[in-house]
């Protein structure tokens, strides 16, 4: 019988969450990092890779975040997180980090979301019609400039909800446009099958997984 009854794995905490992401991010690439679980990715890049991190309100080359002594109170990311600035790193107006967005300079963009669909939408501005934000915002400019989009969120909400769904019922900021999924139960690629499973929290099984996805899975090999 399916193992959904399984509770004896450990979900990855969100600082390990961006940890995996981090691993996973090539040398040399420029990369976008959303507002959220995100921004803490640039912290667990050692100072011998180069990754170049991109911040949407003009900051191109930004490092981990200070530790509270050597804070700058005039260098923070597009959550309004003190961060810092890596040797060769600069500063520009938004409109022309918008151009690097736009022109299709990045390699990467990671966003959190409260949905992402096995065909690849991603829905991570609003909840309903009614929500409080009053746009979309840079996420979509990002969503569609950056060369591939990754997202990193919880595998479910809080009452245990699948944010993994067939399709997104929430609205949406990019269709078809994740091609991974990194949540602190599961590593999983968006394609034609819809989500793979290439990683797993550790304990944790492919039936117990599956259980807490509404989107129906399909194993790596």
């Amino acid at each position: 019988m399916p193992d959904t009854a399984a509770t004896d794995f450990k979900p990855l905490s969100r600082v390990e969450m961006a940890a995996r992401v981090a691993r996973d991010i090539p040398e040399g690439w420029y990369v976008n990092l959303g507002i959220g679980i995100p921004t803490a990715i640039a912290d667990h890049v050692p100072l011998d890779r180069e990754v170049i991190f991109h911040s949407e309100n003009g900051v191109l080359g930004m490092g981990p975040a200070p530790p509270r002594e050597k804070i700058d109170p005039w260098l923070i990311n597009a959550g309004k997180q003190y961060v810092t600035l890596r040797q060769g790193g600069s500063f520009c107006h938004h409109a022309d980090s918008f151009s690097m967005i736009r022109g299709g300079h990045l390699d990467l963009c990671v966003l959190g979301a409260f949905q992402v669909a096995e065909n690849g939408d991603i829905a991570n501005w609003a909840t309903s019609e009614n929500d409080t934000a009053p746009a979309v915002g840079g996420a979509m400019d990002l969503a569609a400039g950056a060369k591939r989009l990754w997202v990193l969120m919880e595998h479910t909400t809080k009452d245990g909800t699948s944010k993994l769904v067939q399709r997104c019922s929430y609205p949406l900021t990019a269709v078809g446009a994740v091609k991974r999924v990194y949540t602190n139960l599961a590593v999983l690629d968006v394609t034609d099958r819809g989500f793979v499973v290439i990683d797993m929290a550790p304990g944790l099984t492919f039936d117990a997984l599956q259980a807490r996805t509404d989107a129906p899975l399909h194993r790596s090999a």
